[in-house]
């Protein structure tokens, strides 16, 4: 097994900083340890969610499961890349490429998903008549297709800027998988960092509006046992939203201390890969599914082991 991670460096080298055997196999079993329980746990909720017709008929658990779902693609897509630059210092370009826009689209999804669930919460507590008509399945559906459209935009853009800068035989190379090194443009990084920016900033707004309203009102509208059970529910949303952005200012993370710690680069990335990408992840079932009592009750006689006890009685 090869231990190398590759990273830039100046004056147009490359430096290769190694792990030890141990650290390597560590790191891998960490790495897909965690992935498959958030990944098995997560497959449970689509299950539960597909053994009843009670949820996809309503716009807030379409919109979980959608979430879910998302997550574990990325979650499968993050440990697909981050084993490749463990056991494989090249691969192909076309293939490191697909792996990095899906990546990306996935990335992206969960906060715009967020931001709509964060809505769809405003609209049920704030405008209780008006739910029914707005937050439809089918409405659920075509916001979807929008977030999925939003979310697809900068990977197509990435491809396409390629395409037309790179030559066929960049495809069929055989490059270090990663991100940076496969869009060395200065500009390109600039662009794809304004409009991350002004993406998360949207999403910011609206969900820290929607929560505050969502809050106010329910102090209003509801009992205080209810007020407070909602209060928490916010609470959580908040503190996942908060994990899920910190995947967003990584390179920052990096730049600042990594230079503290050049030894320790390996390390350091494997640490903020597993706070910011992993764990994230494994708060979405706790958050939606187990604290929803319909969820965890079908989830519940989905799983749970019957047994039937029969009584023979003689004639």
């Amino acid at each position: 097994m090869c231990s190398c991670l590759f990273s830039s460096t100046e004056m147009n080298t490359t430096v290769w900083i190694v792990d030890n055997y141990q650290e390597a196999i560590t790191k891998h079993i960490v790495i897909v340890f965690l992935a498959l329980i958030v990944n098995v746990i997560n497959g449970m909720l689509v299950v539960t969610f597909f053994s009843s017709h009670v949820f996809s008929r309503d716009s807030r658990y379409i919109l979980y499961i959608h979430l879910v779902i998302n997550d574990m693609l990325m979650i499968c897509a993050s440990v697909a890349i981050y084993v490749l630059t463990y056991i494989a210092p090249v691969v192909n370009a076309s293939l490191c490429y697909i792996l990095m826009s899906l990546g990306k689209v996935f990335f992206m999804i969960t906060p715009l998903n967020l931001a709509g669930m964060a809505i769809e919460r405003f609209i049920a507590v704030c405008k209780p008549l008006h739910h029914s008509q707005i937050c439809t399945p089918q409405r659920t559906y075509v916001f979807f297709c929008l977030l999925w459209g939003i979310a697809a935009i900068r990977s197509v853009v990435d491809i396409m800027i390629s395409l037309l800068t790179q030559p066929i035989s960049f495809f069929r190379s055989f490059v270090p998988c990663y991100p940076t090194y496969m869009f060395p443009s200065k500009a390109h990084d600039d662009h794809n960092t304004a409009s991350q920016v002004i993406c998360m900033s949207m999403v910011w707004i609206i969900i820290c509006y929607t929560y505050c309203r969502v809050l106010f009102a329910a102090r209003k509208a509801v009992s205080k046992g209810s007020a407070s059970k909602a209060r928490s529910t916010i609470l959580l949303h908040g503190v996942q939203l908060l994990l899920c952005m910190l995947s967003y200012v990584t390179p920052f993370m990096y730049t600042l201390i990594i230079p503290l710690f050049p030894l320790q680069r390996t390390n350091i990335a494997f640490c903020i890969y597993v706070f910011t990408n992993i764990m994230p992840r494994l708060l979405s079932p706790l958050i939606y599914g187990v604290r929803d009592q319909k969820f965890i009750k079908q989830m519940k006689e989905v799983f749970t082991c019957k047994v039937i006890f029969l009584k023979i009685v003689p004639s």
